[in-house]
C-alpha cells in the first residue's frame, strides 16, 4: 500500500515528506497505522551526520505509538486493534543480553546500523520509485503506515492516549533509567542532570522518583529550567560549574554522588565536567551521542582511579522495554510519572523540519507528530 512518510535523501540534509510504498507483513512482523511520534534528537543526529545511515533514502523516527493494521501470517501474540508503543531497540528474549534482563542489550541491536530487517541487509519493507529506503531502528515512526517486526513492539492498555505514550518508546525509558537504573540513585542523594531536553527531562523525574534530596537541572535554556523545577528539580541553574558548586554546598564539599550527561551533542569535555563534579565513588552516567568519529575524551584519569569513581555508559537506560515501557504507563496513570507535560509542541507530518528547527532553537521538551 501506499503511505506519506518523511525521508532523508542526503545526509546532511533536512527530512521531507514523500509517498512511500510500504510492504504487508510478513510472517514475525505487523502493519501499523501510526498515530504519534516524537520528534527524538537522535533523529537528527541522523540528518546532521553525527550517526551514519545505512542507505539512502532513509525514513526517519523511531519514538512512536499506533495501532496494528494488519498481522503477519502465523504471527501469534497479536491481533489487528491491537494498540502498541515501538522500542527503538528490538529484543528477541532468547539471546544471552535478553535472558540476563538486558534486552536494552540485545543482539539483534548489532543490525540496527543497516536500516534493514534484522535477519536480511538486502530486505526492505518500504520503497520509493522502486528503490529500498532505509528504516530507521526497523521502525520509521515519521510514516502514516510502517511494517515492523514483533521485537520492536509492546503491547498497550488502549485507555492511555498513545500521543503520551509514544514518549515511552525512547525518550521516557532513555532518562527516567539512566537516573533509576544506570545511577542506581538513592533516597536522600544529590544529583546533577547536565541537559534537560527531552531525555534529561526524564532524568529529573527518574532522579525525584528514586528519592534523590536534591535534583540539580542544567541548561542554558531558561525555558527548560523553568520546566525542570515544575517536573522534580529542586534546582536549576546554566552552567555546569554553578551545579558543581552547589552541589558541594550540600554534601559538605563531596559533590554529587550522580551526575547524568544528557546533552544533545556531547563532547570529552562534557563527560570530564561531569566526572569532575562527582564525590569519591560517585557516578558519572553518559547518556548523549556525539559526533561517531569522535575517539578523545577529557577523563581525570587520577580522579578516576584514586577517587574510585564511575564512567557509566547507558543505552535506552538500561531498559527491559516489555517489561518497563508498560510499568511506566502504570506509573503515568497513578501521577507518579508525568508525561502530558513533556509534549511542548504537536505537528503535523508535513511539519516536521520545523520541530527540528524548534528543536535546535531550544523550543522544545519533545515535539511530537501527531497523525
Amino acid at each position: 500500500m501506499l503511505t506519506r512518510g518523511a525521508v532523508l535523501r542526503e545526509v546532511p540534509g533536512r527530512f521531507e515528506v514523500v509517498e512511500l510504498e510500504v510492504d504487508d507483513p510478513r510472517q514475525g512482523e505487523l502493519r501499523v497505522r501510526m498515530v504519534a511520534s516524537g520528534l527524538c534528537h537522535s533523529d537528527d543526529h541522523h540528518a546532521t551526520g553525527d550517526m551514519k545511515v545505512g542507505i539512502l533514502p532513509f525514513a526517519g523516527g523511531h519514538e512512536g505509538a499506533g495501532i496494528v493494521e494488519a498481522v503477519g501470517p502465523n504471527t501469534p501474540g497479536f491481533a489487528e486493534g491491537d494498540h502498541v508503543v515501538f522500542s527503538f531497540l528490538p529484543s528477541c528474549g532468547r539471546c544471552r543480553w535478553c535472558a540476563t534482563g538486558h534486552q536494552n542489550l540485545c543482539d539483534m541491536g548489532a543490525s540496527l546500523a543497516t536500516n534493514a530487517r534484522w535477519e536480511d541487509p538486502t530486505s526492505f519493507r518500504l520503497t520509493l520509485d522502486g528503490a529500498p529506503v532505509g528504516q530507521m531502528c526497523g521502525l520509521s515512526t515519521f510514516c502514516e503506515y510502517t511494517t515492523v517486526s514483533t521485537a520492536s513492539a509492546v503491547k498497550v492498555d488502549p485507555s492511555i492516549p498513545l500521543e503520551v505514550a509514544c514518549l515511552t518508546g525512547c525518550g521516557v525509558g532513555t532518562g527516567w533509567g539512566a537516573a533509576v537504573n544506570s545511577a542506581e540513585v538513592r533516597p536522600g542523594q544529590v544529583v546533577i542532570v547536565m541537559g534537560v531536553g527531552g531525555i534529561g527531562i526524564n532524568a529529573v523525574q527518574g532522579a525525584a522518583h528514586a528519592g534523590a534530596s536534591a535534583v540539580i537541572a542544567v541548561d542554558p535554556v531558561e525555558f527548560k529550567r523553568t520546566s525542570a523545577l515544575g517536573l522534580g528539580a529542586t534546582h536549576a541553574v546554566p552552567d555546569i560549574a554553578e551545579a558543581a558548586e552547589l552541589a558541594r554546598s550540600v554534601t559538605n564539599g563531596q559533590g554529587a554522588d550522580a551526575v547524568i550527561v544528557t546533552i544533545g551533542v556531547v563532547t570529552g569535555k562534557h563527560v570530564g565536567q561531569g566526572l569532575r563534579a562527582v564525590r569519591k565513588a560517585g557516578t558519572c552516567v553518559v547518556v548523549g551521542l556525539g559526533e561517531a568519529r569522535t575517539r578523545e575524551g577529557d577523563i581525570p584519569l587520577t580522579e578516576l582511579v584514586l577517587f574510585q569513581k564511575r564512567l557509566q555508559g547507558s543505552l535506552f537506560g538500561a531498559s527491559a522495554p516489555t517489561a518497563d515501557i508498560p510499568a511506566q504507563l502504570e506509573l503515568y496513570r497513578r501521577g507518579a510519572l508525568k508525561l502530558d507535560e513533556l509534549i511542548t509542541t504537536r505537528y503535523t507530518l508535513d511539519e516536521v523540519a520545523k520541530g527540528f528547527d524548534d528543536m535546535h532553537a531550544g523550543r522544545n521538551l519533545r515535539g511530537v507528530i501527531v497523525f
